[in-house]
């Protein structure tokens, strides 16, 4: 009874809003479904190295060490499972959908000059930028390459937005557009792609963005060996283990580690708020990027496109495709866009990547 009274008054308003923020997670996952595998984790995470004395907190830290400070590992796993979840048929079918990939990029390098403006160090404006792209395992590479000083309310950040696209994406996208381009309707194409070309492809991007962005080629690399995997057709069922066992287990760890990094002193500062802000600024001017082009090619094209798909050109796969493909039918049943929007996200996952690398170019050079 007595240790039960100390640990009590040990207790920080700090630690109790840490409890609030981890409930909140929690919540999200359980009844919104928002995220599970990830969410629940960081809630969970969040709540256990708060508590006073929590000895689960060293034993947590120790995953960040393993997974993240010593070679990034996790990112680069989970990106081989991402790799071999994404069926680049749609925008092999149609190659001019990478241009909204590229636009919705916009945002990151719009808020890399913002927060520089605002006094951060170029490494550490740089590493908040990139959570515009809504890439957790880019974030993570990036801010840690750059040796960040708030990795943890990035990392925070980049998760949260992943997981918080069907909240955050659709007012922008209403906002952006009006309903007579969302009822758009675009053709539904037979994707048939050769499985020679399905199999040069990741080979061939991993070539051209290592020369491109050389900085960017371990996680396009892993990214690109994922997807080779899953269509080289003779590793079935190691392509079914990365989609599931591995992706699903590397993000639950992913999660516990994010949360070793949720402790309340050092969390709860006014600079994790800004940089949340940042994050925020930069994903909306991400998908606000994607579908000001689609907007602008319309003017010239006699196929419209409907202007909703350029929003999922951000990197969360297939949250942001999820969300589009939604959205149409609720304007119009019979509007599919799902595949035409699931081109745009994939094209999404290598611009980011590709982002990131050009980050880390610019700002090892300038600071060299």
């Amino acid at each position: 009874m007595e240790i039960l009274y100390q640990n009590i008054l040990e207790i920080e308003w700090r630690q109790v809003v840490m409890w609030v923020i981890g409930a909140v997670l929690i919540f999200l996952a359980i009844k919104k479904d928002m995220e599970p595998t990830l969410l629940l984790p960081m809630g969970f995470g969040a709540i256990l190295v708060n508590l006073p004395f929590s000895g689960a907190a060293h034993v947590v830290d120790r995953l960040f060490d393993v997974g993240i400070d010593n070679g990034e590992l996790m990112p680069l796993l989970l990106f081989i499972g991402i790799g071999a979840m994404i069926d680049f048929s749609p925008l092999l079918t149609n190659p001019k959908l990478m241009l909204f990939g590229a636009a919705a990029q916009f945002g990151i390098f719009f808020t890399l000059c913002l927060a520089s403006f605002l006094g951060y160090d170029l490494n550490d404006a740089a590493s908040i930028a990139i959570i515009g792209a809504a890439d957790g395992p880019t974030s993570i590479f990036v801010a840690q390459m750059l040796k960040s000083n708030y990795l943890p309310a990035i990392m925070v950040a980049a998760y949260s937005y992943m997981a918080l696209v069907p909240v955050v994406q659709p007012p922008i996208i209403k906002l952006c557009t009006t309903k007579k381009e969302r009822l758009i309707r675009m053709d539904q194409k037979t994707y048939n792609v050769s499985k020679t070309t399905k199999i040069i492809f990741p080979i061939a991007v991993t070539i051209i963005v290592g020369l491109v962005a050389p900085d960017a080629v371990a996680l396009i690399g892993f990214l690109m060996f994922g997807n080779l995997i899953r269509e080289c057709g003779v590793l079935n069922s190691l392509s079914e283990t990365a989609q599931k066992v591995l992706a699903n287990l590397i993000t639950i760890l992913l999660g516990l580690t994010i949360a070793s990094r949720m402790v309340a002193d050092q969390f709860i500062q006014l600079d994790t708020l800004i940089i949340i802000g940042l994050g925020l600024f930069a994903f909306i001017f991400d998908t606000f990027g994607g579908i000001m082009l689609a907007k602008f090619m319309n003017l010239f094209m006699k196929n419209k496109i409907n202007p909703m798909i350029g929003a999922a050109g951000i990197s969360a796969f297939p949250m942001s495709s999820r969300v589009v493909h939604k959205m149409g039918l609720a304007e119009d049943n019979q509007n599919f866009l799902l595949m035409h929007a699931v081109g745009v996200n994939v094209s999404g996952q290598i611009a980011s990547v590709i982002a990131g690398g050009l980050l880390l170019t610019i700002v090892k050079g300038l600071i060299a």
